[in-house]
């Protein structure tokens, strides 16, 4: 049967090295990231660091960036996942790597979630298809966070939003993190994707790590439905901090 890919690294430097690799070529790129330390995470593996090499840079004009969730706060709020990659990442990006395409969300319907999960799902198939071209959109890469309850986007565990199979971004209204009020992809979006990559550092993370890749009720978490779904196509990249006593087999480490 097949199974996810778990990195371990001894610092975050050797994981965003190792990240950077993982990167596509340069056919554009839809890549939906989520929020979190991931976006810091990011511009170590993806702006060059002193030592690195044109062969390790990533043609930026190239990508269109989507946002795996995102809050129903103004694009400037400290809560806005765009902000925090903007702030971490797409405002450090050199010039001649060219710029990325970003689709926010649009900050006319932040009083009604539903309304502007709608408007974000109609940004998607702009990009990719009409809905009623392809069942689901194909994102090349998914960069995604896992959270300490084992959520990742904005899917809790238990929610049910864990069962929508229509909706390609749904609203959320009553998430158990402030703020309550938020988008996100759904399950079967993010379960499609070419290649997806939890990123995830520190030992606060390993218990629920081990929970999510060790037992079998880490396995209904919604990080463990994302395993189960994209099998093979989901690899976690970790310092070993955050993998302390988990006993799944390790791709690599360094």
């Amino acid at each position: 049967m097949a199974q996810p890919n778990l990195y371990a690294f001894s610092d975050v430097e050797n994981l965003a090295k190792t990240l950077r690799t993982f990167q596509l070529d340069d056919n554009t790129t839809k890549v939906a990231v989520s929020g979190g330390s991931l976006p810091a995470t990011l511009a170590k593996a993806l702006l060059p660091q002193g030592d690195g090499s044109p062969g390790d840079t990533v043609n930026f004009s190239k990508w269109e960036v989507f946002f795996a969730d995102e809050r129903a706060v103004p694009l400037d709020h400290a809560d806005s996942n765009y902000r925090l990659l903007k702030d971490d990442l797409l405002d450090k990006i050199p010039s001649d790597l060219g710029k990325p395409a970003v689709r926010t969300i649009d900050t006319q319907y932040l009083n009604d979630t539903q309304e502007m999960a709608d408007q974000y799902q109609e940004t998607l198939m702009r990009s990719f298809a009409a809905k009623d071209s392809v069942k689901l959109p194909i994102f090349d890469l998914l960069l995604l966070g896992c959270g300490p309850d084992g959520h990742t986007c904005s899917l809790f565990p238990n929610h049910e939003l864990l069962r929508e199979s229509d909706a390609w971004v749904a609203a959320i209204e009553d998430s158990p993190k402030p703020p309550p009020k938020r988008i996100t992809l759904t399950l079967p979006v993010v379960t499609h994707g070419v290649k997806i990559a939890f990123v995830t550092t520190g030992e606060s993370k390993k218990a629920i790590i081990r929970q999510i890749l060790d037992t079998d009720e880490g396995r209904s978490l919604p990080c463990g439905l994302v395993n189960e779904g994209g099998a093979e196509r989901v690899s976690w990249f970790t310092d070993n901090g955050a993998v302390e006593g988990v006993g799944f087999p390790r791709r690599g480490s360094l």
